[in-house]
Formats: structure tokens, sequence, C-alpha cells
């Protein structure tokens, strides 16, 4: 998905009008959530996109 992350996972699943996304880096298993709005798929993948670059950061 992202070059200088490597492989991610990426899992959408939607709640009425919220949408959950998780995205697990394959390489480590670290993986991280957001939930937003079920009208913005892509911005809430980008959220969790970037909660997932900073837990990477700090391990």
């Amino acid at each position: 998905m992202d070059d200088d992350l490597g492989e991610v996972i990426v899992e959408s699943t939607r709640n009425g009008v919220y949408l959950k996304v998780t995205a697990v880096h394959v390489a480590t298993g670290i993986e991280a959530t957001a939930v937003g709005p079920a009208a913005e798929p892509k911005a809430v993948e980008r959220l969790a996109i970037a909660k997932l670059r900073r837990l990477i950061a700090a391990s």
C-alpha cells in the first residue's frame, strides 16, 4: 500500500453512519484503528495509516 511502510493490510467495517478502519503492518504485526464518518472512507483510512506510522516510529 505505502511504499515506505512496506505491506499494510487495511480492513474497513461499517456500523451505521460510522466506519472503523484497521491498518496492520505485515512485517511487525503492529495495528492501528481509526473511527470516523462512513461518508469519508478515504479520510478515515488516511487517519488509520497516519496512526500506524506513529506507532511504528515509536517502537
